[in-house]
């Protein structure tokens, strides 16, 4: 599972990788840990580090500009948050807003989460045929949003204190941010 968040050397989160990568990063000196697992370390014979949660590149890497994160069913959940865009419960299914037998696409502002019942119920209709308002709109998440929204899931206690700073007041992913630790 990849556990770890790998942030560059500028703090922007670029990616998740395995504990056994991470560790072997850190071990080249090519990362440093910003955040480790609170009572998990890894020992050996001549090494005990603690198991990085967060790590950062020592060195700056240089990342192609990518404008829009890719649509995936887990993805639209977790932008979500697992709640159902038409009633606000526990959201389990994907719905899409134009159906796809009336042409609609697998498209960040074409799906919403849904808990089973409200997809059911809105069938194959949209929102306004069925009298199902959307309780919020759809976006598309930029792909530093969608990792955010990832690991937002645990709150800023999964990130480094200096860089939830960095983020104090930010909109990420439709939810602002505060310092003092997760949305508002």
């Amino acid at each position: 599972m990849r556990d770890t968040l790998v942030l560059n050397a500028s703090f922007e989160p670029l990616s998740t990788v395995t504990l056994k990568r991470a560790v072997v990063l850190v071990l080249q000196s090519k990362a440093v840990v910003e955040q480790a697992h609170p009572e998990l370390r890894l020992r050996g014979a001549e090494v005990d580090i603690p198991a990085p949660r967060v790590i950062r590149l020592c060195r700056y890497v240089r990342v192609p500009f990518r404008r829009q994160a890719p649509w995936s069913r887990r993805g639209v959940l977790v932008r979500d948050r697992h709640r159902c865009a038409y009633c606000g419960r526990r959201a389990t299914t994907v719905d899409h807003v134009v159906p796809r037998s009336r042409g609609g696409q697998d498209t960040w502002l074409n799906t919403v989460a849904s808990c089973a019942e409200d997809n059911h119920r809105k069938a194959d209709r949209t929102p306004e045929q069925a009298g199902m308002p959307l309780l919020r709109e759809p976006f598309e998440p930029t792909p530093a949003d969608a990792m955010l929204l990832v690991w937002g899931k645990e709150g800023f206690g999964a990130f480094p204190a200096g860089w939830a700073r960095s983020t104090a007041g930010a909109d990420i992913g439709g939810a602002r941010f505060r310092s003092e630790g997760g949305p508002h």
